[in-house]
């Protein structure tokens, strides 16, 4: 909710005029104001509004013909939203922004600004990278330069761009994920923000580019490695981006990041950071280093300055992977990333499948209601689809509807396989909404599934897994503790073997094919789901009134 009131009292005294852009509506409903007849006149009425204003109206809701402030519910403020989206839709116009402020008792007033134009559909060279590298490799600098174009300071000035919190700002270290954009116009030049921290910059560069580049940027402290293979493995990743730091050189953290990415068959990008705080001599060193360790895995590396960077972009792939110099400092490496994120194809997604999409994040948001954000999956969605959320920690699949989308903060009409967004749905709570849950289309017949056949490697265990061994799985934005019962009793370290994987304190939705990590301590391994198990037959007397928050924590550190 906005504190300041000054947008809403500069729109009060200009007041309603004959020819004028600013509209006062006290609430508007389904029954009434979309009625035959009247829907169409509410549109030309808004239509009038936004020519009059050069192709931007103001409307006030919540408020009196003749601009008392009445305020209204926020169920009726939403519910007013709704119908002013339709009716903006029907005049050729979208909704662009809107600000609210409390009317007292428990009352609403908002200013929403309406513009000319369709909601934007997104394009489909819109692609999606994942950072990874160990704590202070400069991964979040590195992006912030890139979506801004500024040097950093040396002091990790540009990664306060990214969507960060204030405890990670003042701290200087990334707790949870982070994202940020930026994009090419039909030319192939850089869109940049100009103040990433005005969410309308952003939206003015999901408005202006042709081709956009979305990061999803991860965490390098060890603690928080769950969050790190969340970001790698929830979301729907076209290509990653590892690095590492030249005064440092490859860590642990580097290889068991570089692991999880190759594990997840994503194509990568090694950027050496802060090339200009040492030497040329121990540049080379590292670049050597990370040639060996990309060789180890049996992967082939591709030095950018040795070759060009457009046969890097031709050659990228799960096998072969560039590796780039990069300063944020002194801006080296960084046109030679552009000219990669820009000629880089979008890998194929699953845009003819239905609609999929795997819960990341849930917030509120006042006058629109529960807002859950990821990564489509697969399909597309649009604005009113009635789509299945769930399961629910007792298996059930909740009915809702797709109130409005957002993507970077930019209100769009579509979103395909490979955006990341917000959706606003209508008919459940936010506290109703989990991390792990999915959006299904309402035609579906999903099951929630407890218990599921995967075929697994051992990657690091300091003995053996037995029956009973209780990792924490990741599988797409799921981090729940599972209970292994694997084949034959046992599995070593470097076995592939099959097991099977029973969530312990509620069910989830889980395909065959799906790719997970799995993690208890030092222990680590990957595997596939082979099969799932039938529906689930979850016990609500333990596993649904269990805290899950504890049993995601369980074994990690």
């Amino acid at each position: 909710m906005s504190a300041d009131r000054a947008r809403l009292e500069q729109a009060l005294a200009r007041g309603e005029e004959e020819n004028g852009s600013i509209e006062f509506k006290e609430r508007l409903t389904r029954a009434l104001h979309l009625a035959d007849g009247r829907m169409e006149s509410l549109a030309a009425q808004l239509r009038h509004r936004v020519l009059s204003g050069d192709g931007e109206a103001t409307y006030v809701v919540g408020v009196t013909d003749n601009g008392g402030i009445a305020g209204i519910a926020p169920a009726a403020f939403s519910e007013t939203m709704d119908v002013l989206s339709l009716l903006a839709d029907e005049a050729g116009a979208h909704i662009e922004d809107v600000e609210t402020w409390s009317a007292g008792d428990d009352g609403l007033v908002g200013v929403a600004t309406i513009r000319e134009g369709s909601m934007l559909t997104a394009d489909t060279g819109h692609i999606v990278i994942g950072t990874a590298g160990h704590v202070d490799h400069g991964k979040s600098t590195l992006v912030g330069s890139l979506v801004t174009g500024e040097a950093d300071d040396g002091n990790g000035f540009t990664r306060g761009f990214l969507d960060v919190q204030p405890h990670e700002v003042e701290r200087g270290l990334s707790a949870d994920l982070s994202y940020a954009v930026y994009g090419f116009d039909d030319a192939g030049d850089p869109v940049r923000m100009d103040n990433p921290h005005r969410k309308t910059d952003r939206a003015r560069v999901v408005e202006e580019a042709s081709r956009l580049v979305s990061f999803v940027d991860t965490v390098g402290h060890e603690p928080w490695l769950r969050t790190t293979i969340r970001g790698l493995v929830g979301q729907k990743l076209d290509y990653g981006l590892l690095a590492v730091a030249a005064d440092d050189g490859p860590t642990k953290t580097t290889r068991e990041h570089l692991g999880i990415l190759l594990a997840t068959e994503l194509p990568t990008i090694v950027t050496i950071t802060k090339v200009d705080a040492v030497s040329d001599k121990r540049v080379d060193e590292v670049e050597k280093e990370v040639e060996s360790l990309l060789r180890d895995v049996n992967r082939t590396p591709l030095r950018v300055g040795r070759y060009s960077v457009e046969e890097a972009a031709a050659e990228l792939s799960e096998t072969v992977v560039p590796i780039v110099r990069t300063s944020a400092v002194r801006g080296d490496g960084m046109a030679d990333l552009d000219t990669l994120f820009e000629r880089l194809p979008k890998r194929a997604a699953d845009a003819e499948a239905d609609f999929r999409m795997y819960i990341d994040r849930t917030y509120s948001v006042t006058g629109v209601g529960a807002v859950a954000s990821g990564t489509v999956n697969a399909g597309s969605v649009e604005a009113g689809d009635e789509l299945l959320l769930g399961p629910m920690a007792d298996g059930s699949f909740r009915e809702v509807e797709v109130r409005s989308i957002e993507m970077h903060y930019h209100r769009v009409d579509t979103a395909k396989a490979g955006r990341i967004v917000g959706i606003a749905l209508k008919g459940v709570a936010e506290v109703e909404i989990s991390r792990g849950m999915v959006l299904l289309p309402r035609s579906a017949d999903p099951q929630a599934v407890r218990e599921f056949t995967a075929e697994v490697m051992v990657l690091n265990h300091p003995t053996r897994i037995q029956s009973g061994y209780e990792p924490v799985v990741h599988l797409e934005t799921l981090s729940e503790t599972a209970v292994f019962s694997p084949e034959g009793g046992k599995l070593l370290p470097g076995d592939t073997g099959r097991t099977t994987v029973k969530f312990k304190f509620r069910p989830y939705f889980v395909e065959e094919g799906q790719r997970f990590v799995f993690r208890e301590g030092s222990s680590k391994g990957v595997g596939t789901v082979l099969s799932v198990n039938g529906a689930d037959d979850t016990d609500t007397t333990a596993g649904a009134d269990t805290d899950t928050t504890a049993g995601a924590d369980a074994g990690d550190d």
